[in-house]
Formats: C-alpha cells, structure tokens, sequence
C-alpha cells in the first residue's frame, strides 16, 4: 500500500509560480512512476505530467509545456511539481498519482494510487 500526501497549494496571482509536492508512503516509491493530474470546476480530472521510476523520462501535457517541471527525488520518497508562469486557466485541484507501471500507464490514466488532492487557486 502506497499514501500520497500533497502539500504546496495556495493563491497565487497570474505569472506567479507555486511547487507542488508529493510525499509518499513504503517501499516502493522507487519502483513506482509518478504524476500529477488536476481538475477544474465542472470539468473531468486531466493529465499534467508524469516522470519515470528514475526521473529519466519526463512528459507534459501540451497546455503545461514550458512552464511546469516535474522531478523527484527518491531518497525523499517525494515527488515535485514546479510550476512558473501560472495562468488563471490553471486553477485546479491538483492531484498526486502513483503507479507500479510505466509513465504510459500514468498518463492513460491507469492508475494504482491517488493523494487527496491540494487546491491551486490563479488570481487574474
């Protein structure tokens, strides 16, 4: 059983920037690829990035490129989520996602474990 808690959400005004991040529970984060999903009012959670078991393999969503990072550090058991230049249109929950697989398995959606979630909140 792996726990996801996340922490680092707030307000923060257009163009400002917040890190995100991820601290997980057992054995097996190191075994584990780790992303990072939101969801917005009235619409459907979506994927926002994901990173391999060793962080060699990263991959955004086309509306996060350039502006978000996603990295890891496995001594930590934590995984992060630096995100610049916020936007209002980025205003979500901001969920944390783990899974025994591959980075494909996270970014179809597949998967193994969910945090509770932390609110991000853009002011325009």
């Amino acid at each position: 059983q792996v726990q996801l808690v996340e922490s680092g959400g707030g307000l923060v005004q257009t163009g400002g920037s917040l890190r995100l991040s991820c601290a997980a529970s057992g054995r097996t984060f190191s075994s584990s690829a780790m992303g990072w999903f939101r969801q917005a009012p009235g619409k459907e959670r979506e994927f926002v990035a994901v990173i391999s078991q060793v962080g060699t393999i990263k991959i955004y969503a086309d509306s996060v490129k350039g502006r978000f990072t996603i990295s890891r550090d496995n001594d930590k058991n934590t995984v992060y989520l630096q995100m610049n230049t916020l936007k209002p249109e980025d205003t979500a929950v901001y969920y944390c996602a783990a899974t025994h697989g591959t980075v494909w398995n996270i970014k179809s959606g597949s998967i193994d474990y969910w945090g509770q979630g932390t609110q991000v909140t853009v002011s325009s």
